[in-house]
């Protein structure tokens, strides 16, 4: 194995698991999942069927990944926080095959007990807070909060907020990096 599998976790034959990979205590990846190199799963998470993570995702513990779901890399998982993949569940009307769609984005940080409506992507280095409840398509680079999540601010790659002077230019207080506000979209400057 090019991977770690704590002795509690359960991994089902055709899950593909990248190497590096971490996976800790009473974790469950099904059938046909796929993880990249260098990820690192919780303690009690469930990866369903179907579902990719890209390489260098973290994942916190007490996360449940439903099928439907796609994480590009370096998505950061927060602690519990919640995806959905059927718009109108009812337990007496089987929905298998209607799982909808919901792609996290290259570098996307989602916080602890947020909860993904299906259907909703998240932009690249978007920053979803601690509790949202996102029930719309988040561009990149936004910061959203609340429930419903709401856009009050941009954050940069490094995950700091990002202050736009009279011409729309930011500049990351820890990488110095610069960023471009034009339209509502913003864009890294490459210098």
């Amino acid at each position: 194995m090019d991977y770690f599998a704590h002795e509690t976790a359960v991994i089902d034959e055709g899950a593909a698991i990248g190497k590096g990979t971490k996976i800790w205590h009473f974790s469950h990846i099904m059938n046909n999942a796929t993880l990249g190199e260098g990820c690192n799963i919780g303690q009690n998470v469930v990866v369903s069927p179907d579902v990719t993570l890209g390489k260098n995702c973290k994942v916190q513990n007490n996360v449940s990944i439903y099928s439907g779901v796609i994480c590009e890399e370096d998505v950061f998982l927060g602690p519990s926080m919640v995806f959905t993949n059927v718009t109108n569940p009812r337990s007496a009307v089987n929905r298998r095959g209607q799982y909808e769609r919901t792609r996290v984005k290259r570098g996307a940080s989602i916080g602890a007990n947020a909860t993904i409506v299906c259907g909703h992507d998240i932009g690249e280095f978007a920053f979803i807070g601690a509790g949202a409840v996102v029930t719309k398509h988040i561009p990149a680079y936004a910061l959203v909060v609340g429930n419903p999540a709401k856009q009050i601010g941009w954050m940069s790659e490094y995950g700091h907020r990002l202050e736009f002077n009279h011409e729309g230019i930011a500049t990351c207080p820890e990488s110095k990096e610069k960023y471009k506000l034009d339209n509502h979209t913003v864009t890294k400057i490459n210098e």
